[in-house]
């Protein structure tokens, strides 16, 4: 069987075609909040959040409640307390996030070595870290909260893009202009927790930062104003996403380590051209 058979025979199950839908549009959210987390040095809140959601998702499987219906809630609060708990002299941003991040980590993988009623507790934990299978389990809803979402987040930037421009750049310019700078860093901050729950489901909890990382990067090795690196690395995204689904298919290997990768391939390619720019 050639590779377009392959592609083919799997484009033929709706589950294959919820996840390309579901990858490609957490791909772009991740990438149009990654430029202005990037750029305002909160691009390790992603990993923080989603070693949160990695707990929550061990508290909803104990409690037998929906994974992402707990977890939501659970990621945002984290997010909130994350910003305040950054802006306190005494604990800094990094070491917030790393405390409340490996706590929730760790109280994770304890809760589900404790009370899990399926026996490969292993796979339930490399499932949810790295998303092996979740993306292939794709409901109706969940791609129904992934349009909505990315609705939400394009309709915001399109509207409030000077704004978030300049929070992002020049907080204090920004206060003394009359934008409210906190209101702005949290609806940024709660928006990523959403992202993030939901990118759980296509790269696992511990490669969902690189959906916010690396096509920001890649975009910034080349192109210099903010609006082009915005937009480049929305597409970015999107190919990488898409590039790395469709090689998992035909290489049968893990979906989120695949997109992960891609983006890493990228983000060389980008850097060698940035160079050769120069």
């Amino acid at each position: 069987m050639n590779i377009i058979e392959t592609v083919s025979n799997y484009l033929s199950y709706d589950f294959v075609k919820y996840a390309l839908i579901a990858g490609v549009l957490v791909s772009l959210c991740s990438a149009l909040l990654g430029v202005n987390l990037v750029l305002k040095r909160y691009s390790m809140i992603g990993d923080g959040l989603s070693h949160v959601a990695f707990g929550a998702t061990a508290i909803a499987a104990v409690l037998n409640a929906a994974p992402m219906y707990f977890a939501l809630p659970v990621t945002v609060i984290a997010a909130i307390l994350l910003l305040r708990m950054g802006k306190n002299t005494k604990i800094q941003g990094d070491a917030a996030t790393a405390m409340i991040s490996v706590g929730a980590l760790a109280l994770g993988y304890m809760l589900m070595n404790i009370f899990s009623t399926n026996a490969n507790v292993s796979g339930d934990v490399c499932t949810t870290l790295f998303g092996s299978t979740s993306i292939l389990t794709l409901s109706k809803t969940d791609v129904y909260m992934c349009l909505a979402l990315a609705a939400v987040v394009i309709v915001c930037y399109v509207v409030f893009y000077n704004r978030l421009f300049s929070v992002t750049f020049d907080e204090s310019f920004a206060t003394a202009t009359g934008t409210n700078a906190a209101v702005y860093n949290l609806a940024l901050a709660i928006i990523t927790a959403v992202v993030i729950v939901l990118a759980m489901n296509i790269v696992g909890a511990l490669l969902v930062s690189a959906l916010i990382i690396f096509p920001a990067l890649s975009a910034m090795r080349i192109f210099k104003s903010f609006k082009s690196v915005v937009i480049s690395s929305a597409i970015i995204a999107v190919v990488c996403s898409l590039s790395g689904i469709f090689a998992s298919m035909i290489f049968d290997t893990p979906v989120g380590a695949t997109i992960v990768a891609a983006d890493a391939i990228v983000f060389g390619v980008f850097c060698i051209a940035g160079k050769i720019k120069k």
